[in-house]
């Protein structure tokens, strides 16, 4: 049986827990582990994924210019960096995120109405978890640091 996850802003209380996670090196080359974001930098939104009020996945949500590489939709958000911890995988849990993840945007950023990511061709696992959970492909390609990226999008 699945726990139910929470979204919530990063908190220094959930730093030690974050520092800790590890993902499977298959995994490594598509994502960053959340200890990579322990600086506070203006536009980029740390969000923790929890189950039971403990940490359990994490991804970054960004307002700032970057997000003009992927959207031409001032009011777009980027998505970048979802991971859950290996410890953790294959309990639903990024895939429960995914799904609260226009709520939790239409109440904590108002103004937003577009999420936008980008997805390694290659990585065919988290192609289909962005997939089921109702983000569509749209056409752009991007190059990344490992090959091509689509670039998906879902509308709120």
């Amino acid at each position: 049986m699945e726990s139910i996850v929470q979204l919530d802003h990063y908190s220094k209380g959930y730093e030690a827990d974050l520092a800790s996670f590890e993902l499977p090196e298959e995994q490594n080359r598509y994502t960053s582990l959340p200890n990579k974001y322990t600086e506070s930098i203006d536009g980029q939104h740390r969000i923790v994924i929890l189950s039971g009020g403990e940490p359990v996945g994490f991804f970054i949500l960004h307002t700032s210019d970057r997000v003009k590489d992927y959207s031409d939709n001032s009011n777009a958000m980027l998505l970048t960096s979802l991971s859950i911890n290996q410890a953790q995988q294959g309990k639903g849990y990024g895939k429960q995120a995914m799904f609260m993840l226009g709520d939790f945007i239409k109440r904590e950023f108002t103004s937003c109405n577009e999420v936008v990511l980008a997805v390694n061709h290659k990585n065919l696992a988290a192609q289909q978890l962005y997939t089921r959970v109702g983000f569509k492909d749209t056409g752009r390609r991007k190059i990344g640091p490992i090959g091509e990226q689509f670039i998906l999008n879902f509308r709120l």
